[in-house]
């Protein structure tokens, strides 16, 4: 009697992580932002028309939360605000990237002197309290919204920098390293082509750390009155144009302080999440 061996099953594929249905939600709240600094002003262009006989006012069925002191609709200056709060944030957080990955790179993989003079300048900026010197950059500067970004565009780098330094320090004696500079590969192509994409993973996740310290901020220093100038709409300008409105309209301050939490909290739960899964991939 002949027996029959069962045919080999082949290995079974990994499935794939399905999301979490709170990672759609974030997902959904970041769309949703950034369709606001797209689209907001566009959609909305009588975003700062004003009315002064209505004033303040609670919300209605016709201001859903109410207007301000010079009548204009808090919820229209709030979609329409996106664009300089999101904006100027994001275009910290990509330069601080660029800052870091270019110093961090080079101190990393070229190593002596070069890393030396690296190490010193990215500690010498996290020494200083960033917030605080950029008040006294855009102070001595006579403010100005640009100025208050290029400031934290380097106060935010040192972060970047060491974080990108570190990974590369843990690529530099790879096999995959070594055999491409023993093809006489140069210095600049090994760094970008070969040792830059295996280290941009945590660099992105890093990025949106950065972008929600920058949200807070420029909404800290727009309500100290050094970022956008007056009557602009920011989140962080109408929370001090409107503080004084608690008591009339209460969503006035409160609609534009919560938008700025709940989109620093939305960046920086996506910064974790985005970490956590490159950490558990290259475990894997």
């Amino acid at each position: 009697m002949t027996t029959t061996t069962a045919p080999a099953t082949a290995a079974a594929k990994p499935r794939r992580r399905r999301p979490r249905p709170f990672d759609l939600v974030l997902g959904a709240l970041l769309a949703l932002f950034v369709t606001m600094a797209a689209l907001g002003q566009w959609a909305l262009p009588h975003w700062d028309e004003q009315d002064l006989v209505t004033g303040v006012g609670m919300p209605s069925g016709e201001h859903w939360l109410g207007t301000d002191g010079l009548g204009r609709d808090i919820l229209q200056m709030c979609v329409a605000g996106a664009r300089s709060t999101l904006v100027g944030a994001a275009l910290v957080a990509l330069g601080s990237m660029a800052l870091g990955n270019i110093l961090g790179l080079l101190a990393g993989y070229l190593g002596g002197w070069t890393d030396a003079l690296v190490r010193r300048w990215a500690d010498l900026l996290l020494a200083l309290p960033a917030l605080l010197v950029t008040l006294v950059v855009a102070g001595i500067g006579g403010g100005g919204y640009a100025l208050a970004v290029c400031a934290l565009v380097v106060l935010t780098s040192p972060g970047d920098i060491r974080l990108v330094r570190s990974a590369v320090l843990g690529q530099r004696h790879l096999a995959y390293v070594e055999a491409a500079e023993a093809l006489g590969l140069s210095r600049t192509t090994v760094m970008v082509r070969h040792i830059w994409p295996n280290v941009l993973p945590v660099v992105v996740a890093n990025t949106l750390l950065n972008f929600a310290g920058a949200i807070v901020s420029l909404s800290a220093l727009s309500f100290l009155g050094l970022g956008v100038p007056p009557g602009a709409p920011d989140w962080g300008r109408m929370l001090a144009e409107n503080r004084t409105l608690l008591y009339d309209n209460p969503s006035a301050a409160l609609a534009p302080a919560v938008l700025v939490v709940l989109a620093a909290l939305v960046l920086n739960l996506l910064g974790d999440r985005l970490l956590e899964s490159f950490t558990d991939r290259g475990r894997s």
